[in-house]
């Protein structure tokens, strides 16, 4: 007995229907998702366009050199404000129904896609690709292929306000995360030493760094700690503290004191231990003498003994004291407080006012 299919003229129309619709919503979401990657590329870009240095960008690479031509800030604009601007217009086009606003997203797509064609045109002459840029022009060409499409086949997007108000929420998302990031970033100055900014960068936002280079055997050290051991106690929380020991020669004790500051770091009593260095008379700086300050201080005498023996204490040191050659040391103390450079014996009135300005300037 032969069955009739259920397949009808109406299933068929229904079908299509579908089709119709999943085609429609795929170029929706496909343009949503090119212009929220060109909108956090150009504000990248954007970000080291008008930061006094580059954040995101390799300060000598590609970035650079389409920076450094004519194009990079037609009429006094930046390129990415420009960009940020014509993908913001495709966005929210995208996301309106009517023939005005298909017509608008066509405008700004082709007319997106025409100028990205002829950037990528400079970029290949000048032998450098910009990842940044290329993600935009590339978002740019397929965003003005895809204008073309929807005014083709009138397309609108989905239904009801839920989903192009979420498109719309992520679109300024990825504009803002990457402003909100770049803005932050501290800016350090170019002839910084590698090891001040290396710190900094550990210390992140929010905090004063100070660089210690200390030899705990040294008068002036021990003068100028005495004035800024109170200063940090009052500042606790707006302050981390580097100490990098450059025990000198001509001390007898100074290594042994720096071996036994290390060990106090590694073992969580850094900033006590370092103090006790401080206030005992210099003849007590001897193995016996750190290992006695070390035990009134709650540290295990023998993980300690086991420490202040252990290379890798003797190691870090040496690259102490190769940090502060890197850093044009030339006498002790010598304290960086940000990029502010102290060297020699301070007294209480400048540290306060170097830590003050320095907090202040966060």
């Amino acid at each position: 007995m032969l069955r009739l299919s259920s397949y009808t003229p109406g299933s068929a129309r229904a079908a299509l229907r579908r089709g119709k619709r999943m085609r429609k919503n795929l170029w929706f979401w496909l343009t949503v998702v090119l212009v929220a990657a060109a909108l956090a590329a150009s504000a990248i870009l954007l970000v080291d366009y008008v930061r006094p240095a580059p954040v995101f960008c390799d300060a000598t690479g590609a970035c650079a050199k389409m920076k450094a031509t004519a194009l990079a800030r037609p009429l006094g604009i930046p390129m990415p404000a420009i960009g940020l601007i014509g993908m913001l217009g495709i966005g929210l086009a995208a996301m309106v129904p009517g023939r005005g606003a298909r017509l608008a997203q066509l405008v700004l797509g082709v007319g997106g896609g025409l100028v990205a064609i002829g950037l990528f045109g400079v970029q290949a002459m000048l032998g450098a690709l910009c990842p940044f840029c290329a993600v935009v022009d590339g978002a740019a060409i397929a965003l003005g292929v895809l204008s073309v499409l929807r005014w083709r086949k009138q397309w609108d997007p989905p239904s009801g306000r839920l989903i192009p108000g979420l498109a719309v929420g992520g679109l300024l998302l990825a504009i803002a995360t990457p402003l909100a990031i770049g803005f932050q970033q501290r800016i350090l100055p170019q002839d910084l030493p590698a090891t001040i900014a290396d710190e900094m960068k550990r210390t992140g936002r929010g905090k004063v760094t100070v660089v210690d280079f200390v030899d705990f055997e040294c008068p002036f050290c021990r003068m100028t700690h005495a004035e800024l051991a109170p200063l940090l106690e009052q500042r606790k929380g707006k302050v981390r503290v580097a100490r990098k020991h450059v025990p000198l020669r001509m001390h007898p004790h100074a290594m042994d004191a720096a071996k036994a500051a290390c060990c106090g770091e590694s073992m969580g009593k850094g900033d006590e231990l370092a103090d006790a260095l401080f206030s005992v008379p210099p003849d007590e700086l001897t193995p016996e003498g750190c290992e006695r300050l070390a035990k009134q201080h709650g540290l295990d005498v023998d993980k300690f003994r086991a420490c202040v023996n252990d290379p890798a204490t003797a190691a870090r040191i040496e690259q102490d004291k190769q940090a502060f050659r890197d850093a044009k040391g030339h006498g002790l103390p010598t304290i960086w407080i940000d990029t502010t450079k102290l060297e020699g014996a301070q007294d209480r009135e400048t540290l306060e006012s170097t830590l003050d300005e320095a907090i202040h300037a966060l």
